[in-house]
């Protein structure tokens, strides 16, 4: 039997990323997780256990195991390290995958990225997430910027994860196209 790939991927679990694939995978959608140290998956699934949470040690294992086109979710430090996942990531990316940087880079490195990887086919999209870890958890505000392709493709995931306003709209949105 083939198992069921996981719908969206987070890379980068510190308690931003890891209360950002809790959230998701509360929300019944099967969510992939990756962390450069094994031990930080291994916790998170040791401690938060559900049918739609599950992890790998290998960084190709992550990008198999999910659904295209791939839509990663990167909680890693801002700069040089989303660089180096991201050029780490691009070997078994495809056209048309789509990576979001939710860990408050500088907006001129957004568009560099952006930029970059549309000529590779590949989407990116800067995202602020707001709220901290127990906005992470429950609901963030969240502010994606990045081509109208890719927000179509992760705007349920979003909208699913995201905080609701008075009236029970969720607190995301488009903002532009980097």
């Amino acid at each position: 039997m083939i198992e069921q790939k996981a719908q969206i991927g987070v890379i980068g679990l510190a308690v931003m990323g890891a209360n950002l694939a809790r959230n998701l995978a509360s929300k019944k959608i099967k969510t992939l997780v990756f962390n450069r140290s094994y031990e930080r998956t291994e916790d998170l699934l040791k401690n938060h256990a559900s049918e739609n949470l599950s992890g790998v040690r290998e960084l190709k294992d992550f990008v198999e195991g999910l659904e295209k086109p791939r839509k990663i979710l990167l909680m890693v430090q801002a700069g040089a390290a989303v660089d180096a996942v991201t050029q780490s990531l691009l070997p078994f990316l495809e056209k048309n995958d789509i990576i979001i940087d939710g860990g408050n880079s500088a907006y001129i490195d957004t568009i560099r990225r952006s930029k970059n990887l549309i000529e590779k086919g590949i989407h990116f999209m800067g995202m602020g997430v707001s709220g901290g870890e127990e906005g992470a958890l429950n609901g963030p505000s969240l502010m994606p910027g990045g081509t109208s392709e890719a927000w179509d493709k992760l705007k349920p995931f979003l909208e699913a994860i995201a905080a609701k306003d008075f009236s029970g709209q969720p607190c995301v949105t488009h903002i532009g196209p980097d």
